[in-house]
C-alpha cells in the first residue's frame, strides 16, 4: 500500500509539472497567442475580443490557475473553431485512435512474440540469421513507406489485390462495425509490422539471457525439453519485462500513429492535433497535449504496478532494503 501511495503521489506531482510545462510552452512561442489564433491580418478589435474571451489579458499565474482549476473539474475548454468542447472532440477522435492502436498492438504481438521465441529456439544458424535480418528490416521500415506499400498491394481501386479500403473512416463510425474494422486493417498492419519487429528483438533478448541461465537448466533436469523449458519457464520469467515493454510501446504508439492516420485520412487524435495546430487553435492544442501527457504518465503508472505484481523479487528487494535501513 505504501508503494501504491508513493507512486500515486509521484503521478500527481508529474501531472502538475507537465501542466506547467505545457502552459509555458505555448506562452513562449513567438508572437501573441491571441494574434496567432486570430490571424496576422485580423483587426485589433478582433484580437482584443479574443484576448478577453480567452482570459489572456490576465496575469500568467491567474491564467494558469483558471486553466488548472478547469482541468480538475473535467472542463478542458472549448474549441474556438468548432465551438465544441475539447473533451468531446478528443473522445470522438480517441474512439478511432485507440482501436487502431489495439489492433496494431495485437498484430505486433502476433508477429513479435512467436518470432522472438523462434530466434532463441531454432538450431540452424541460417534460419537464425534470417530472423535477425527480418527484425532489422521490419524495424527500419518508415511508417509512410510501409503504408504506401500496403496500399499499392491490398487497397481497393489502386492495389494489386483490392481487398481493403485505403482512405477515410465511415461516417456512421462504429455503428457500422464491419466497414469501420475494414478501414483500420491496413493502418493496423502498417503499425503492427514496425512495432512487431521491436517486440521481436525485446523477446529474443529476454529469452536469450534466460535460456542460458540456471532456471532453464533446472527445468530441463526435471524432464522438460529445451523448447518446453524456454516457453514454460523462460517466457514466464520474462513476462514482467515484456509487460513493461508492451505497456510503454502502447503509450508511444499514440504519437506513432500520427503519420499513419494522416496517410490513411483517419480522423483520429494524431490528425486532429495536426489540424488544430494548422488552424492555430492553440487553446485546444494546450489541453490536448496535456491529455496526451497525462495518458503517457498513467500508462507508466499502470506498467509500474503490474511489473511489481508480476515480479515478487521487487517486493523482496524492497523488504530487504527496509530491514537494512532499520
Amino acid at each position: 500500500m505504501r508503494f501504491v501511495i508513493r507512486r500515486l503521489l509521484l503521478f500527481a506531482a508529474a501531472l502538475f509539472g507537465i501542466s506547467i510545462l505545457v502552459f509555458i510552452a505555448l506562452r513562449i512561442l513567438p508572437g501573441d497567442v491571441a494574434t496567432v489564433m486570430a490571424g496576422l491580418n485580423s483587426p485589433p478589435e478582433r484580437v482584443a475580443a479574443l484576448r478577453e474571451q480567452l482570459g489572456l489579458n490576465k496575469p500568467l499565474p491567474l491564467q494558469y490557475l483558471d486553466w488548472a482549476s478547469a482541468l480538475l473539474t473535467g472542463n478542458f475548454g472549448t474549441s474556438i473553431l468548432t465551438g465544441r468542447s475539447i473533451s468531446s472532440l478528443v473522445a470522438a477522435r480517441a474512439s478511432l485512435t485507440f482501436p487502431l492502436i489495439i489492433l496494431g498492438l495485437l498484430v505486433a504481438l502476433a508477429i513479435g512474440l512467436p518470432l522472438g521465441c523462434a530466434c532463441v529456439l531454432v538450431r540452424s544458424p541460417r534460419v537464425r540469421s534470417l530472423l535477425h535480418v527480418i527484425a532489422i528490416i521490419g524495424g527500419a521500415i518508415p511508417a509512410l513507406w510501409g503504408g504506401l506499400l500496403l496500399i499499392l498491394l491490398f487497397s481497393r481501386g489502386s492495389g494489386l489485390i483490392g481487398i481493403f479500403p485505403s482512405q477515410g473512416f465511415p461516417q456512421a463510425g462504429w455503428a457500422d462495425p464491419a466497414r469501420a474494422m475494414l478501414s483500420l486493417i491496413l493502418p493496423a498492419l502498417t503499425v503492427g509490422i514496425i512495432v512487431g519487429a521491436s517486440i521481436m528483438r525485446y523477446t529474443r533478448s529476454a529469452l536469450a539471457d534466460l535460456a542460458s541461465s540456471g532456471y532453464v537448466d533446472m527445468a530441463m533436469s526435471c524432464g522438460m525439453t529445451r523448447t518446453q523449458a524456454v516457453l514454460r519457464v523462460g517466457l514466464r520469467l520474462a513476462t514482467a519485462q515484456l509487460v513493461s515493454v508492451i505497456g510503454l510501446t502502447f503509450a508511444s504508439m499514440i504519437t506513432g500513429v500520427m503519420v499513419v492516420e494522416n496517410l490513411f485520412a483517419l480522423p483520429g487524435i494524431g490528425q486532429g492535433l495536426v489540424t488544430d495546430l494548422g488552424n492555430r487553435d492553440l487553446i485546444a492544442v494546450q489541453s490536448e497535449l496535456f491529455m496526451l501527457a497525462a495518458f503517457f504518465l498513467f500508462v507508466g503508472l499502470v506498467v509500474d504496478l503490474l511489473h511489481r505484481a508480476l515480479d515478487p523479487r521487487l517486493k523482496s528487494a524492497e523488504s530487504a532494503d527496509g530491514e537494512e535501513v532499520s
